[in-house]
C-alpha cells in the first residue's frame, strides 16, 4: 500500500509531462501564417489608414463657415472696401475664400469673366479635396483580389503536399494549411470594407463642401451684379 501512495506522484507527473502544452501565438504570426501575399495587404491597411487620416484633417482646414465668410464679404463690398474684402479672404485660407479671392481680384471686368474665374478656382478647390480619394476605391477592389490570391495559392501548396504524401495526410494538418490559406480572404474583405466605408464617407464630406461653394459663388455673382451706392463705387483692385 506504502508502495501505491509512492507511485501516485511519479504516474501524475508523467501525466503532466505527457500533456500537450499550447503555445501562446500573437496577433502578427498569425497574419504571418498566411503566407507571402499578406505583407502587400498588411501594407495596404496602413496606407488606406494614412489616407483617411490625412484627408479628413484637410477635409476640417478646408471647412468655414459660409454665412459668416458671406456676410463679411458683403459688408466689405457694399462699402466699397474691396481690397479690405480680398485681404480678409486671404487671411481665412480656405477653399472657399480662395474661390471668392479670384472674383473679387477680377472686380470692374465684365462679369462673365468673373464668373469664369470663380469656376475656375472652384473647380481646382474640388480637385484639390477629391485627391487621392480614387485611391480608396482603388484599394477596396484591390486588397479583397489579393486575399482570393493567397488563398488560391495556399491551397495549391496544401494539395501538392497531398500529392507529395499519396494521400497519407493527417486531417489535422490538411486542416491548417487550409486555414492558413483563407487568412488573406479575411484579411483582403477586411481592408476593402474599411476602404469602402472611408471612401463613402469622405465623398459625403466633400460633396457637403463642393456644395457649399457653390452657394456661395452663385451668392457672389448675384452680389455682384446688385446697384452698388456712388458712394460705394469700386474700382478695379491692383493685383
Amino acid at each position: 500500500m506504502f508502495l501505491l501512495l509512492q507511485q501516485v506522484p511519479d504516474l501524475a507527473a508523467d501525466s503532466t509531462q505527457s500533456l500537450p502544452v499550447e503555445e501562446s501565438v500573437s496577433f502578427l504570426d498569425t497574419l504571418m501564417q498566411g503566407g507571402i501575399v499578406m505583407i502587400p495587404i498588411v501594407l495596404l491597411s496602413i496606407f488606406t489608414i494614412y489616407l483617411f487620416v490625412e484627408r479628413v484633417i484637410t477635409l476640417r482646414r478646408a471647412h468655414a463657415d459660409r454665412d459668416f465668410v458671406m456676410a463679411r464679404v458683403r459688408e466689405y463690398i457694399k462699402a466699397g472696401d474691396i481690397h479690405g474684402a480680398i485681404t480678409f479672404c486671404d487671411s481665412q485660407d480656405k477653399p472657399l475664400t480662395h474661390i471668392l479671392q479670384h472674383g473679387l481680384e477680377r472686380l470692374g471686368r465684365p462679369i462673365s469673366e468673373i464668373q469664369e474665374a470663380v469656376q475656375a478656382a472652384g473647380k481646382h478647390e474640388v480637385y484639390e479635396l477629391e485627391k487621392r480619394t480614387d485611391l480608396l476605391a482603388s484599394i477596396a477592389g484591390i486588397a479583397p483580389m489579393l486575399g482570393f490570391l493567397g488563398t488560391v495559392t495556399g491551397m495549391i501548396e496544401a494539395f501538392q503536399e497531398i500529392q507529395r504524401l499519396q494521400g497519407n495526410v493527417n486531417p489535422s494538418v490538411l486542416a491548417g494549411g487550409i486555414w492558413e490559406a483563407l487568412l488573406t480572404t479575411a484579411a483582403g474583405l477586411i481592408v476593402g470594407i474599411l476602404a469602402i466605408f472611408f471612401y463613402n464617407f469622405l465623398v459625403g464630406r466633400i460633396r457637403s463642401s463642393v456644395n457649399d461653394m457653390e452657394g456661395s459663388a452663385t451668392d457672389f455673382i448675384d452680389l455682384l451684379q446688385q446697384p452698388v451706392a456712388p458712394s460705394a463705387r469700386y474700382e478695379q483692385p491692383l493685383v
